[in-house]
C-alpha cells in the first residue's frame, strides 16, 4: 500500500475552519476558484465543492496553482485586512503579493527603525550571528568579520557533509538562468534555496515585515529573507543536498528533492519557528 503523501498545507473542509476565537495565519488552496456571494468570500475546488471562508479570521491566503480569484473577492479580502499570496504548489514558489494599502505597520516601522542607524542594524546582524557562533564574542566583531568568519563555517559544511555521504564536491557554483549547467548538488542546493526563499517570503509578508529591508545583505532583491534563510539552510538545503546526492545515483528527480524538503519543513515546525525567530531578532515592536 503506498504511503499517503505528507503536505505542507492540507485540504481545507469545512469542519477545520476556525471558530470565533480562532485565527489562522494561513489558509492554502489550489485548483479551483475564490469569489463572493453577498459580501461573503466563498471556494470552489476542482469537484465543484463549495466551502465559505471567513475572511475577517484570516490573515494570509495562498493561492496556489490552478487557481483563480475575481476583483470583488479580492476587495473583500483586503478590507479585512487579509494578504493574498500566489505561491507554486505547497507555497513552495513565491511568484506575488498583495496587500491593503491600510494593514497595520508597525512591524514594517520598526523593522525599519532598526536597519536605519550602523548601531542598530549591527546588532540585529550579531544576534543573528551568535547561534551560529556559541564559541566567539560576536559582540567584538565587525560585519565584514562576521561574514568571513561564516564564508569559512559554511565551506567546513560543505566539506564535512561531502565526506560523511561520500560525495565528490568542487565548491558551490551557480549560474542564473542555466541551472542544468551545475552538477547534482548544486542543482539541489539551488531548488532548495528557491523553495526556502518562497516559504521565509510568504512568512515574512505575513507578519507585516518587509523581506527588502535586510541587516546583513544588501544590494539584492530580498535582503531579509536571505538574512532569515541562513538560519535554516545546512538542515533544510545543503544537508538535504548531499544526501540526495548519494541516494539518487547520478539522476536529478525534482519531485523527489521537492518532497523530501517539504518532509524537513514540516519535521522541523518550520513555519512555527520564523516568527519566534524573527521576533528573537528584533524584539518586540
Amino acid at each position: 500500500m503506498q504511503k499517503p503523501k505528507k503536505r505542507l498545507f492540507i485540504k481545507i473542509e469545512r469542519n477545520m475552519l476556525p471558530q470565533i476565537s480562532d485565527r489562522y495565519p494561513f489558509l492554502y488552496l489550489e485548483r479551483g476558484r475564490v469569489e463572493i456571494d453577498d459580501s461573503s468570500v466563498k471556494w470552489i475546488d476542482s469537484e465543484g465543492n463549495l466551502v465559505r471562508l471567513p475572511s475577517a479570521l484570516l490573515q494570509t491566503v495562498l493561492l496556489g496553482p490552478g487557481t483563480s480569484i475575481t476583483h470583488e473577492a479580492v476587495k473583500v479580502l483586503t478590507a479585512s485586512n487579509t494578504t493574498v499570496c500566489w505561491v507554486g504548489e505547497d507555497s513552495l514558489l513565491f511568484y506575488a503579493v498583495g496587500t491593503t494599502p491600510t494593514s497595520n505597520t508597525r512591524n514594517l516601522r520598526h523593522q525599519s527603525k532598526l536597519a536605519s542607524t550602523e548601531k542598530s542594524r549591527l546588532a540585529v546582524a550579531r544576534r543573528m550571528f551568535s547561534a551560529r557562533f556559541p564559541e566567539e564574542d560576536v559582540e567584538t566583531k565587525s560585519l565584514s568579520e562576521l561574514m568571513g568568519m561564516e564564508g569559512l563555517r559554511v565551506k567546513a559544511v560543505y566539506e564535512r557533509l561531502a565526506t560523511e555521504y561520500g560525495v565528490g564536491w568542487k565548491g558551490r557554483s551557480y549560474i542564473p538562468g542555466k541551472f542544468e549547467l551545475s552538477d547534482m548538488t548544486n542543482q539541489i542546493i539551488t531548488a532548495s534555496n528557491v523553495a526556502l526563499y518562497a516559504l521565509i517570503t510568504s512568512t515574512v509578508y505575513h507578519l507585516g515585515y518587509s523581506p527588502h529591508i535586510g541587516f546583513i545583505h544588501s544590494g539584492s532583491p530580498l535582503p531579509f529573507v536571505y538574512d532569515l534563510a541562513d538560519l535554516y539552510k545546512e538542515e533544510l538545503c545543503i544537508d538535504l543536498a548531499f544526501k540526495l546526492t548519494y541516494e539518487m545515483g547520478g539522476i536529478y528527480n525534482r519531485h523527489t528533492v521537492a518532497e523530501e524538503f517539504r518532509e524537513r519543513v514540516i519535521e522541523s515546525n518550520l513555519l512555527g519557528r520564523i516568527p519566534k525567530d524573527i521576533t528573537s531578532l528584533l524584539g518586540e515592536p
